[in-house]
């Protein structure tokens, strides 16, 4: 798919991937941008900055994803692209609070979820959509010093790929983003972990690899190259990537 002319709507998009992923698409001749965010000051801006319209909004909220949708609606038109990027990273294991485990799963699994149940149905009846999904290397393969990160990455790559078996032949085209080490505010002063081991590439590199898994519509989106060779190790012998996953752990105690 070609971003020219078409709606789009990013969540998470008051920094890093997400300003990002609007400020390209605006870039690519996107009819409209809505970017939404918590963080109302940074969200306004952005906007401000590009022509895009702001909503200020939970995106483990069902009710806001809907309304979300309705503005963007409103606005411009059905919506063609809806990038749900919206994440957190906190490095909680088995012992987390069970408040942050719930946080992980309703922000990086059912924000996913809202946005499919208001947009697949509608996206498959014109017989067109494109649902990009952010996940992580780590729903592919580990985040050693996260529990609540790896488990709820995994689940939306899960989802990822069953919305792509219920109506990638109804039209609607799903990606699910997967990069290790990005440089955001998010990932600010922790580049010596396990996840930037291969480099730590920058917001604009990934919304590059984004339009460009678009336009080829590819389901896995992976900047990092290495995620791929590090997938097929891990279904070659699970035992043995296990064991080297052991060691990254002892060699990174701490930080993503």
């Amino acid at each position: 798919m070609k971003i020219n002319g078409k709606v789009c709507v990013v969540t998470g998009g008051a920094g890093g991937i997400g300003a990002a992923l609007a400020r390209r698409f605006t870039a690519e001749g996107a009819k409209g941008v809505v970017i939404a965010d918590l963080q109302e000051d940074l969200l306004s801006g952005v906007a401000e900055e590009i022509g895009a319209t702001p909503f200020a909004g939970d995106m483990t909220s069902e009710t806001d994803i809907q309304v979300l949708i309705a503005l963007a609606e409103d606005t411009y038109g059905p919506i063609d692209v809806f990038c749900s990027n919206a994440g957190i990273i906190r490095l909680g294991d088995e012992t987390a609070p069970d408040e942050e485990w719930q946080l992980c799963w309703d922000l990086h699994l059912m924000a996913h979820v809202y946005a499919a149940r208001a947009l697949a149905s509608k996206m498959a009846q014109r017989g067109a959509g494109y649902l990009v999904n952010t996940a992580s290397a780590a729903g592919l393969l580990s985040h050693v010093n996260s529990a609540t990160y790896t488990v709820t990455k995994h689940a939306a790559v899960a989802f990822a790929e069953w919305l792509s078996i219920a109506y990638g032949d109804k039209g609607v085209r799903v990606s699910v983003l997967c990069p290790q080490a990005v440089k955001t505010p998010m990932t600010e002063g922790r580049d010596q972990g396990a996840a930037s081991v291969d480099g730590m590439i920058t917001a604009e590199h990934l919304a590059d690899c984004v339009i460009a898994g678009m336009d080829s519509e590819e389901f896995l989106i992976l900047p990092h190259d290495e995620v791929q060779t590090y997938m097929q190790r891990k279904t070659d012998d699970r035992d043995r990537w296990l064991r080297g996953m052991r060691k990254y752990k002892a060699m990174f105690p701490e930080g993503i």
